[in-house]
């Protein structure tokens, strides 16, 4: 079983376990990819964040309803955010991915961007459109092409930070609760205004 479908793991664990792995893309006939430095978890229909906080089901949200391992993405004004569900069918629990640092494929996640540097994919509707992720990745599994997530090749973080959520206002606790998941040091967080790691955060050593 691969971790991504265990969901006997915590949807918090999830999201602190995906730092370091490596998300990959094959679109337009090339392969992007990078490792994940930033995650934020969301817990279902306790969670007023989520999607599915009281059990809300649309149809736009049929794969947060799905297996472990579903993609689901949405729609926030221009942007595309990805989602990986992490429980089984039916519970609704999901990890956002925020940011990667890129390892395949910079110079054309630039191109697309129109940018360089770390704004390339520091957000989470940054890193989509970098590496060509769309809405016909919705609902399909994050172990297989052409959408991934490569957990045999991992980067160890030499620390981990819990924060707040980015942009959840007036939701009593879930304002505050620490399930923002990041590799502490890395120049491609959301907010990356932290001070930076020689290594950018990682340990020299692959799992």
């Amino acid at each position: 079983m691969s971790v991504l479908t265990n969901t006997n793991i915590a949807t918090e664990e999830m999201a602190e376990r995906l730092l370091g792995c490596l998300l990959v893309k094959q679109a337009d006939g090339v392969t992007t990819s990078g490792w994940i430095v930033e995650t934020e978890a969301y817990v279902g229909v306790l969670d007023e964040a989520c999607h599915s906080y009281n059990g809300k089901n649309t149809p736009r949200m049929k794969a947060m309803f799905e297996q472990a391992g579903t993609i689901y993405i949405y729609k926030m004004h221009t942007h595309q955010l990805l989602n990986v569900v992490t429980k089984e069918r039916g519970n609704p629990q999901a990890v956002l991915i925020r940011a990667i640092e890129p390892y395949e494929g910079e110079n054309i996640m630039e191109e697309r961007r129109q940018k360089k540097g770390v704004d390339v994919t520091n957000g989470p509707g940054k890193l989509t459109k970098a590496m060509g992720i769309t809405m016909k990745d919705y609902g399909t599994s994050v172990l297989e092409p052409s959408l991934y997530i490569d957990t045999s090749h991992k980067k160890i973080p030499l620390a981990v930070e819990r924060s707040k959520r980015i942009g959840i206002p007036n939701k009593g606790k879930w304002t505050d609760s620490l399930l923002r998941f990041t590799v502490k040091g890395n120049p491609y967080l959301t907010k990356g205004k932290e001070k930076l790691s020689v290594d950018n955060g990682w340990s020299t050593m692959l799992d």
